[in-house]
């Protein structure tokens, strides 16, 4: 009933991708589910890794709040730390880890009066220039927290510029500067995202923090051993609407980008930049009809956008379109429209319905290996 546009969720595709990353690392891994988890919805795939998942990874305490009042019950590491100090009596009550990137931060703590003690990832900024304590600061930050009472434990770790390009040695000096740095200290270590999880052995540690590979989104623009083994979550998905032959130079949308060069026939798709489909997508951008190859033509509008029609004899009002999903990858879409897969998955709106399907997770004894 009523506009066709659809975001189905997979989650057992979501177990597959979670899974992948333990087996290729063999440590621990923190899920990241922030941003909604990557537009999936946060609540929703918390539930489904509920048997699997170690902890999981959040930006701020109001998305882990979230996943603690909807029953939650893992360890919720806040990846951009806290802001104020008031956040902090917060954190110790609901077992909320927190990221340290700053000498001030640590300060905050030893002036905080808290329940109980909390656990601190104390983050180095190795190479990223984004959030981190200078590397000669390192070893102070630590003997600081150390010496705290509210402070329970300590994991050290950093954050890679540079981990899905394969080829450029950023990775390994940013590796090679954090194992100088710590080399004395005795604490557990994470340094992966999805990319060193999946391309840098050389960067697995006692914790992975696995984020876009959990959602079948490769991180590498390349094919890839482990990257081709994850299998997409979100399937964007509506349907033909209306359909109109063209002739040759009839031109298409909004501002005649798009003039036929021979007789053409058009879909119209009920799918446009207000459901969250980029605007910038180009002429050319892939699209399935029918489970056929074809492309998207012209101007990407508020709630339409057109495809051509021309080489897809069973077309009709009503066929299925997928715009990315299990058969046409984002990966492969998002650079037509000058992206990438997360902001893809991020954009998509309310508008859209979403279908969930393998959400319920079975028990520990129904656990599977990735084949």
């Amino acid at each position: 009933m009523g506009r066709a546009a659809t975001a189905t969720m997979d989650f057992e595709a979501l177990r597959h991708n979670y899974r992948l990353a333990k087996q290729v690392s063999g440590n621990k891994a923190v899920a990241i589910i922030k941003a909604n988890a990557y537009g999936h919805g946060a609540v929703l795939a918390a539930q489904a890794l509920r048997y699997e998942a170690d902890a999981f990874g959040v930006a701020c305490i109001e998305e882990a709040l979230e996943l603690r009042n909807a029953g939650i019950t893992q360890p919720i590491l806040l990846l951009e730390g806290f802001f104020t100090a008031d956040e902090l009596p917060i954190i110790a009550k609901n077992n909320f880890w927190t990221a340290v990137h700053s000498l001030e931060q640590i300060d905050i703590i030893a002036q905080s009066q808290l329940s109980h003690p909390i656990n601190v990832w104390l983050k180095m900024d190795s190479g990223m220039h984004r959030l981190g304590v200078r590397p000669d600061d390192y070893q102070q930050a630590y003997e600081k927290l150390k010496a705290l009472y509210q402070v329970r434990e300590i994991v050290l770790m950093t954050h890679f510029a540079c981990a899905d390009e394969l080829n450029k040695q950023e990775t390994r000096i940013q590796i090679g500067l954090f194992d100088h740095i710590t080399k004395e200290i005795d604490e557990a270590k994470s340094l992966a995202n999805s990319a060193g999880t999946l391309g840098h052995d050389l960067a697995h540690r006692d914790w992975q923090r696995p984020g876009i590979m959990l959602y079948g989104a490769t991180p590498f623009p390349h094919e890839h051993e482990h990257g081709d083994k994850l299998q997409p979550v979100m399937s964007l998905t509506s349907e033909i609407i209306a359909i109109h032959n063209l002739e040759k130079g009839d031109a298409i949308g909004y501002g005649g980008g798009f003039v036929c060069d021979q007789p053409t026939r058009v879909g119209t798709v009920a799918m446009g930049y207000a459901d969250g489909y980029p605007r910038h997508a180009r002429t050319g951008t892939p699209v399935l009809v029918n489970g056929k190859r074809t492309r998207i033509i012209g101007r990407v509008s508020m709630d339409m956008l057109a495809v051509d029609l021309t080489n897809i004899d069973d077309a009709e009002v009503g066929s299925h379109v997928e715009l990315w999903g299990k058969n046409l990858l984002a990966s492969e879409v998002a650079p037509w429209c000058d992206t990438i897969p997360y902001t893809l998955f991020t954009g998509i709106t309310r508008r859209v319905k979403k279908a969930y399907k393998n959400l319920h997770a079975q028990g520990p004894e129904h656990l599977q290996s990735v084949g």
